[in-house]
């Protein structure tokens, strides 16, 4: 059978697939390695005032959320979960602006999470797990809209 064009992928998803991929990233990676040693990460985040669960739900949350983003799978949700974390870690741990390396994270935590605001707006475009299941029939019309 033979593709028609509006069934290829269009240049839009395409960019759309390589941004949830690249936001992801730094998600997935830094879930990761709080896994890795989760001893020091409970220890760590101790000193900041903070227990084991926020702990354990912080990478949670990043592997998670980092999956829904880059596998395009309840990506509005994941991607809105991650803008807010973003603004809170912000708002929370990089707040003394007298040095340039927290105003940078500061701003990158800012930049993130309007990448990630957008993509709650924009949906995870054609090339994702949510575009396969709204194609289903029998879903029931409220989760086809979350899917879109």
């Amino acid at each position: 059978m033979m593709e028609n064009a509006s069934s290829r992928p269009r240049l839009a998803d395409l960019i759309l697939l390589l941004g949830r991929l690249l936001l992801s990233l730094i998600f997935l990676h830094e879930g990761w390695s709080l896994t890795v040693d989760i001893t020091a990460t409970v220890d760590i985040f101790t000193k900041l005032g903070l227990s084991a669960p926020v702990a354990l739900a912080t990478i949670a949350l990043q592997i998670g959320a980092g999956l829904s983003v880059a596998a395009g799978f309840l990506s509005r949700f994941g991607a809105l979960a991650l803008a807010l974390f973003c603004l809170a870690t912000a708002l929370l741990f990089h707040t003394n602006f007298a040095s340039q390396n927290e105003l940078l994270h500061f701003e990158k935590d800012l930049a993130i999470a309007g990448g990630m605001f957008v993509l709650a707006a924009s949906g995870a475009g054609s090339i994702s797990i949510d575009r396969l299941l709204r194609k289903r029939t029998g879903m029931h019309h409220w989760l086809r809209g979350v899917l879109s």
